[in-house]
């Protein structure tokens, strides 16, 4: 990428790349998401062309959440949304926060690691669609941003989560001194200021201009009339703030849908008693200019976007931003799994949309409330609170639980007359105590607090009692998942080999990797069992499905193997032992295997498949490919089933590879290919540690992502000449 300042190091070259970037791609607005640390989530780093505030909502979005940027990193592709009549149909909850007109694209920043993802965004008005010059562009730049973050991390810079974005200028593309030398020609270099405020003064109506953070920036005399105030009363200020009748939610929307969209919007408000006037926003990539006018009629007619609609306020509402943070909250709130990933929820988006600088979420368990996650606490705050009794009347939680209603405090002085000791356990300021219940069965509750007093108006306090639900229903849901995971999680591990046993002649390694959705279990198994002291046999299987079923069913088909494998039975009979078990059984979940029985007497192994993938097959000399292996059918479906037995010669260095299909699946991708991609990386790994050679394999095959199965993988060497 040309045009990065030269000598710019770390931060600084991070943001002229990505500002540049920015730039060329003609984007409005530019965001770089960067993956944290436990790669669970991406966190807004740099923000160009919009406030911080505007972007709240998706400041950190979890990497399996359905949005472009995490889908963008998911599967290491650009995506592309050309309108928001798609953005609608392939991502809801990303159109309920962004309901503009726009075009979007995400693209991954990987390099020698994945790093994050850079969002670009588009007024509505450029083509629907990205030519491959654009797609070379972005990819391009993304592996320069890659480059850079790499050479930080390096030199001990790398970015952290759990701070503000940095915002960056815009940058117009016009020269600071531009627009001055056109005013020279007519005015004079003395007077283009003047002469430009003399124009502006000369049109009807008002004029005004506000940054992208919203603020006043520049009032004619005509606006300030229409508005009813002072220059002085409106310079730096937000116009919803300093004119209460502007506090409008559909007001900040339609300056939101001007940032965000950078197409021009009207609006109609009244200014009390009853004058209506009509606000025209022209956005740019540096701020919104305005038009005020006199709409000159007193009822006018119904509203078509981006015209607002003329009510009368009869209450203070919420701000824009606000509901559509909320929207993004309970939306996110509807797909946390386990009880950790609602905790981090509360604690990283609904803990800043209200201010507040601490957190503590407590559950019910056994007539008690035990603190299950805090932030902003000291741990001797935490041990004093945790475990109360639900009718302590220690803190509010007692009464909050009791009665079902929250329970604010906006200062010190108000906790301490109503419960004396707890204003002094924290060192906190102001409180909200919401009671979390669930068809009138207490769950928990969940405290936010603040480092300094804090008034709670009416529209925080309905907003956050309305959360409040639905954290409860979210938190129930958890724990009863949790519940189920542990139980499940613990027969699984108890199933599979705590280790491998060492046979003399085999070097072996193996690995189980769960998925990482739903419930991180599953049915997939190896095994390894001497066989007397000339002879060993080794088998994989992968039971269908992901849950404590295929856990158990896992359990009873590797003992089944194990009992025939004893008898020193053929490895068909191994399989048609197996397979009479399940036929009994009469499940309806069915089980691929391959069992493999090696004869180091007769340098022979006998191998055979209930449709199961086949093995790799590394010679000595280096040769990898895919075992041609005939297999039969699953186990569990036909009681008569027979297994073909193939042989094959058990030469010094042999190396076989069993692995399950999760370690080869990829959507989009022949399975077939998929197969000899794994011959491949075989062939290329070292075989000095098979361990190190396993985490190879995991690695290339992009198991250690996203996966929506689990994977198990088992390698054996023939080494003849080495002691067990």
């Amino acid at each position: 990428m040309t045009g990065v300042r030269d000598g710019a190091t770390g931060v600084d070259a991070l943001d002229a790349a990505f500002a540049e970037t920015v730039r060329r791609t003609g984007a409005s607005i530019g965001a770089l998401y960067l993956l944290a640390p436990n790669e669970r989530h991406l966190f807004l780093d740099v923000l160009c062309g919009a406030p911080a505030q505007v972007a709240a909502p998706w400041a950190r979005i979890p990497v399996n959440a359905p949005a472009p940027v995490a889908e963008a990193l998911r599967e290491e592709r650009i995506v592309w949304i050309g309108s928001h009549e798609e953005m609608a149909r392939s991502y809801p909850r990303t159109a309920a926060v962004l309901p503009y007109p726009l075009a979007m694209a995400a693209a991954p920043v990987t390099g020698v690691r994945r790093w994050g993802a850079l969002l670009l965004m588009w007024p509505a008005g450029r083509p629907p669609y990205m030519t491959q010059r654009e797609r070379g562009h972005i990819t391009a730049s993304c592996g320069r941003l890659a480059r850079l973050l790499e050479e930080g991390a390096d030199g001990g810079g790398f970015p952290a989560p759990g701070r503000l974005p940095r915002v960056l200028a815009a940058q117009t593309g016009v020269g600071a001194a531009g627009p001055a030398r056109a005013a020279e020609t007519t005015a004079g270099a003395a007077g283009p200021a003047l002469a430009a405020a003399d124009f502006i003064e000369r049109l009807p109506g008002g004029s005004c201009a506000l940054d992208l953070e919203g603020r006043f920036t520049y009032l004619s005399s005509g606006a300030c009339e229409l508005l009813g105030r002072d220059p002085g009363q409106l310079l730096g200020t937000l116009p919803w703030q300093s004119l209460r009748w502007l506090d409008d939610p559909a007001v900040e929307d339609r300056y939101r849908a001007a940032v965000i969209s950078r197409e021009p919007v009207v609006f109609t408000a009244c200014r009390p008693p009853d004058s209506w006037l009509d606000f025209h926003l022209y956005p740019d990539a540096s701020g919104i200019s305005v038009r005020i006018v006199p709409s000159g009629a007193p009822y006018p007619p119904a509203p078509a976007f981006p015209r607002t609609a003329r009510t009368a306020r009869t209450a203070v509402p919420a701000r824009a931003g606000r509901l559509y943070q909320l929207t993004h909250l309970a939306a996110a709130l509807t797909e946390v799994v386990g009880v950790r990933d609602v905790i981090d929820l509360v604690a990283d988006q609904i803990m800043p949309a209200f201010d507040a600088q601490g957190l503590v979420l407590s559950m019910v368990d056994a007539g008690r409330l035990r603190i299950t996650g805090y932030r902003g606490y000291a741990p001797d705050a935490i041990e004093q609170l945790n475990g109360l009794a639900l009718d302590t009347r220690y803190t509010p939680a007692g009464q909050v639980l009791d009665t079902g209603l929250p329970a604010f405090f906006s200062d010190p002085e108000e906790m301490r007359r109503a419960y004396p000791e707890a204003a002094d356990v924290s060192g906190k300021q102001a409180w909200a105590f919401l009671p979390l219940v669930v068809a009138g069965r207490p769950v928990g509750c969940c405290v936010l607090s603040y480092d300094r007093p804090h008034t709670f108006p009416a529209e925080d306090r309905a907003v956050l009692t309305s959360l409040a639900g639905l954290v409860a229903h979210a938190l129930d849901r958890a724990r009863l998942y949790d519940t189920k995971h542990e139980l499940a999680h613990a027969l699984q591990q108890a199933l599979l080999p705590r280790a491998l046993p060492a046979v003399r002649g085999l070097r072996v390694a193996a690995r189980y990797l769960p998925a990482t959705r739903g419930m991180d279990i599953g049915g997939d198994f190896y095994d390894l069992m001497p066989l007397g002291a000339t002879g060993a046999a080794a088998v994989i299987g992968d039971v269908q499905g992901h849950d404590v079923a295929a856990a158990a069913l896992m359990g009873q088909v590797r003992t089944a193997v194990r009992a025939h494998a004893a008898l020193s039975t053929t490895p068909d009979q191994v399989l048609r032992g197996a397979n009479r078990l399940l036929t009994d059984l009469g499940g309806d979940l069915f089980v691929s295997c391959l069992y493999a029985r090696l004869d180091f007497a007769a340098r022979r192994v006998a191998l055979a498949s209930a449709g199961h993938p086949p093995p790799v097959l590394r010679l000595p000399g280096g040769e990898t490919r895919p075992l041609d292996l005939p297999p039969g059918p699953l186990l569990g479906i036909d009681p008569d089933a027979r297994f073909p037995v193939t042989e094959i010669p058990l030469t010094p260095g042999l190396m076989l590879a069993f692995y399950t299909d999760g370690l080869i699946e990829t959507p989009g991708v022949d399975l077939d290919d998929s197969i000899t991609d794994l011959a491949r990386h075989l062939a290329d790994a070292d075989d000095g540690d098979l361990d190190t050679l396993i985490d190879t394999l995991v690695a290339q095959s992009g198991a250690r992502r996203q996966r929506t199965d689990d994977v198990a993988l088992l390698v054996l060497r023939h080494t003849p000449d080495e002691p067990a």
